[in-house]
């Protein structure tokens, strides 16, 4: 097997079309452009259908590796992982995280403990009919065997933190599906990115191995029973294929990383946030250990389906003027930056079975300086 050494970034951004952070650290050779694997991104949009921030995004950034990389901005867009995932609200601030991989000799003697380790993946396309569907569960879960086994993590339970950029529903998609006879999940272009959401979550729930593989169409958005611990999903117009990473922590990496995580069991579980910081080897905030740093966090964000939190009523499923992934964000991004001591952190809206209704997977990456 071979052995890789992964780098992790946080880097600021002033907007959606700011690369000079990122340009900055490539010109200091703190960055090798060619060692880029994947950067996920938050952007400034509301995280809706019409959030063209992300695309935005996207292209400012394969413009400006492109001649860094000798390719065109499309060949970059395919050799890079990019998830961008709209809606800083709160005191969530806009940044994107950068993973480097390069191959190295072999371990250093002495080394010991698995490290952090990534790999990607992407789906075929989808055909709108398909989204939110079986078929788009289990082409995810094939994606994630296959992400799996390019960051050398065998084991499902190394496995801790699985984003998927997935596609949704627009009026021309939903006019060709009919075109051709078939129907989709839905019309509404805002309740296919649930569905699409959903059954990507599903897909990596189906690959590690935490539900059984016949999940049916009539279960997506439907059996709450079923979710994934490590599933975070983010739906957009710009693609119509999944893109796959698998982060976790793997005995062929030597990089400077660990990743760890935990299961909110709703909006205000600030244990869980605690848990998967300590479960890196760190405190929440100001106590980082000697020896740790913590370099990001990774949430998923969800209002409640049921109305209530702790038994008691919360208002975000009913307000017409700010939708309820939005306040989720603002909520969890709130509660996560407290614990972290930075609105810096990654934070996804739309929950749909990743993790328990109202809850979700919350993932911590820290750097060993020891």
């Amino acid at each position: 097997m071979r052995t890789t050494s992964v780098g992790v970034f946080k880097v600021a951004t002033t907007g959606p079309g700011d690369v000079s952070g990122l340009m900055s650290m490539i010109g200091s050779g703190a960055i090798d452009p060619k060692s880029i694997l994947a950067i996920l991104g938050k952007t400034e949009g509301n995280g809706g259908v019409n959030d063209f921030t992300r695309e935005y995004a996207v292209a400012a950034l394969c413009a400006a590796l492109a001649p860094r990389l000798g390719l065109s901005p499309e060949e970059v867009e395919q050799r890079i992982a990019f998830v961008m995932s709209g809606g800083t609200e709160g005191v969530l601030s806009p940044h994107i995280t950068v993973f480097t991989r390069r191959e190295v000799e072999g371990r250093p003697a002495g080394m010991s403990g698995k490290r952090l380790s990534i790999g990607i993946a992407q789906t075929r396309d989808f055909l709108p009919e398909e989204l939110g569907r079986s078929p788009q569960i289990a082409q995810t879960a094939k994606a994630v065997k296959a992400a799996m086994a390019d960051a050398g993590i065998p084991d499902p339970a190394d496995v801790h933190f699985v984003q998927i950029k997935c596609p949704l529903l627009t009026s021309d998609r939903v006019e060709a599906a009919g075109a051709r006879g078939n129907k989709t999940a839905t019309t509404s272009a805002y309740a296919s990115m649930a569905y699409s959401r959903g059954a990507s979550a599903l897909g990596v729930a189906v690959a590690l191995g935490e539900i059984a593989p016949d999940v049916r169409d009539e279960d997506v958005l439907r059996r709450d029973d079923l979710f994934s611990k490590v599933a975070s999903t983010s739906s957009g117009i710009e693609l119509m294929h999944n893109v796959v990473i698998v982060l976790g922590n793997s005995a062929s990496s030597v990089s400077a990383f660990e990743i760890g995580h935990a299961v909110m069991s709703d909006a205000i579980d600030a244990a869980a946030v605690i848990a998967a910081l300590e479960s890196v080897g760190l405190g929440f905030a100001p106590q980082a250990k000697k020896g740790r740093e913590l370099v990001n966090i990774f949430a998923k964000a969800e209002a409640s389906p049921d109305g209530s939190v702790r038994g008691f009523r919360h208002t975000m499923l009913e307000d017409t003027d700010i939708s309820a992934t939005r306040h989720a964000r603002a909520a969890v991004g709130g509660l996560i930056a407290g614990l972290a001591g930075t609105g810096a952190v990654y934070v996804s809206g739309g929950a749909e079975h990743q993790g328990p209704p109202g809850g979700g997977p919350v993932a911590a990456i820290a750097r060993l300086s020891d």
